[in-house]
């Protein structure tokens, strides 16, 4: 914002100082993730906050030499203005990427921000008060085009349209200042401390958008790109998890009948739309009362750990409704943690159980049972090596 004429140097002086240490955290922020995502929404802020910093600096300075209207207030005022810009721009970057036709909004803006360098020999635009002016003009510009065109097409509108209603208040109250005989106390206060508020604001869409970026990066490291179930090893750690802690855990293992066959006769795309929509129906059926997981291909796995949840039912549940629901079908096997069973076991178990249903008829749930012989014990190994 405009320096103020008339303001006591010590609440100017405590604003500046905030309003540089926010944006020097938010630097740094952004170099770190410039490094490590090359994004340029981060190289856009680094860009703006530079320039915010120059400026507040030439505030503080000019602040220490005394308060009246000067060049040194115009150029500052032009570097806060075109640091508005460019922070506008890299918020939209952080959601979107800009279109040519962007660029070309973004290339008119800049040159209306220039025409008072190509017009300082004719009025009123000659003089400090009438550029201060149209600067202001310009930054209500901006304001009004970041509220039509950036707010509905990024993530945080609420917290981006505060930032613009009190910068439009920054503007105004400068426009004011700028042609009063008077200036309010209490104004003058507001008026110093609202770029203080910007850029907290500014602060919190990026910090965020910071955190947002992070967990996406985290669920894409632990979860299947195609199914958005669990990845298997994800999903055997969280077992592994679940057994340390002494939870009751039940295993659920499905495999789609014929997916080979339907791979050939319908394509990949249809099959991969056939295998979603599997693992969609296990994930609801299990959501509240374990996890689910792409254990590989088409084998499709889920833990209980809820001692409700009764894993003979919800196994048929997820069985009955992928037959109604899909045009496949599925085996499943499960099985429930016994003493001195280890968690790949637990999951062999269930394995061995879904093999039992895909080698006796398909389409059925079968618990896992102990081997009652040493026949039974070799007939289950060799399955398993089989899968």
């Amino acid at each position: 914002m405009p320096l103020v004429p008339g303001s006591s140097p010590i609440i100017p002086g405590i604003a500046y100082a905030c309003s540089l240490y926010i944006v020097l955290i938010m630097t740094v922020m952004c170099l770190i993730m410039y490094s490590r995502q090359r994004k340029k929404a981060y190289l856009y802020m680094v860009f703006a906050f530079l320039f915010i910093i120059a400026y507040e600096g030439m505030n503080i300075h000019y602040l220490s030499k005394g308060n009246t209207l000067s060049s040194s207030t115009l150029w500052s005022t032009r570097l806060q203005v075109f640091s508005f810009l460019l922070l506008n721009t890299s918020v939209y970057l952080l959601y979107k990427k800009i279109t040519k036709r962007g660029y070309a909004l973004l290339g008119f803006m800049l040159l209306l921000f220039l025409v008072p360098l190509f017009l300082t020999n004719y009025t009123p635009l000659n003089i400090t008060s009438g550029q201060l002016f149209y600067l202001n003009i310009y930054q209500g510009i901006v304001i009004i085009v970041g509220l039509c065109l950036i707010t509905p097409r990024i993530g945080q509108p609420i917290k981006y349209i505060i930032g613009s209603v009190i910068s439009l208040i920054g503007v105004i109250l400068s426009i004011i200042f700028l042609y009063a005989d008077h200036i309010n106390a209490t104004l003058n206060t507001i008026h110093l401390l609202l770029p203080l508020l910007y850029y907290t604001v500014i602060f919190i869409i990026l910090f965020q958008r910071i955190v947002e970026q992070m967990q996406s990066i985290y669920r894409s490291s632990i979860t299947d790109g195609l199914t958005n179930l669990y990845n298997r090893r994800f999903f055997m750690k969280q077992v592994k998890r679940y057994v340390d802690q002494g939870l009751k855990v039940s295993v659920i293992f499905c495999d789609i009948d014929n997916f080979k066959k339907l791979n050939d006769t319908q394509g990949h795309a249809r099959a991969d739309q056939v295998l979603k929509q599997v693992a969609d129906i296990i994930d609801e059926e299990v959501s509240g009362v374990g996890l689910s997981g792409r254990y590989g291909g088409e084998e499709l796995v889920a833990a209980l750990v809820d001692k409700r949840a009764k894993v003979n039912i919800i196994a048929e549940n997820i069985r009955s409704r992928v037959e109604q629901e899909s045009i496949v079908t599925i085996s499943v096997g499960h099985s429930s943690l016994r003493k001195n069973v280890s968690v790949d076991e637990l999951v062999s178990q269930a394995d061995q159980a879904m093999y039992r249903s895909k080698t006796t008829g398909k389409n059925k749930v079968s618990p896992f049972h102990l081997p009652s012989s040493r026949k039974e014990t070799t007939r289950q190994k060799e399955a398993s090596a089989e899968l």
